[in-house]
């Protein structure tokens, strides 16, 4: 795993460098993000979190947010096994990687 937020080098292995495409998929990250965190964090249905969880660790692993896709990771794990208690504290890492993520992804896009 990775220190930093977005894995730079994985997501221009996944374009062929091509940096618009990079773009384009960060910005539609950043969105996807919001709306799986806002069901992870606000739904009452188990499975709905779930899916969530699990449809933010693939974008986040397309984009190389290793850390993101961990927490989401951790997160769908806990609430697929008997104590879904246990995602509530896996809630915190995921809401830090994310804004961590979209941070150097506000960087990347200034610098465009």
């Amino acid at each position: 795993m990775t220190l930093q937020a977005i894995d730079t080098a994985h997501l221009s292995s996944q374009t062929g460098g091509d940096h618009e495409l990079e773009r384009e998929l960060l910005m539609l990250f950043v969105q996807q993000c919001a709306a799986h965190l806002r069901t992870i964090h606000s739904s009452t249905d188990r499975q709905v979190r779930m899916d969530a969880a699990h449809t933010l660790k693939g974008a986040a692993s397309a984009i190389g947010a290793w850390q993101v896709a961990e927490a989401a990771d951790r997160i769908e794990q806990s609430l697929a096994g008997p104590d879904a208690s246990l995602a509530e504290s896996a809630m915190d890492a995921l809401a830090l990687a994310a804004a961590e993520a979209r941070a150097v992804i506000a960087r990347f896009d200034c610098a465009a």
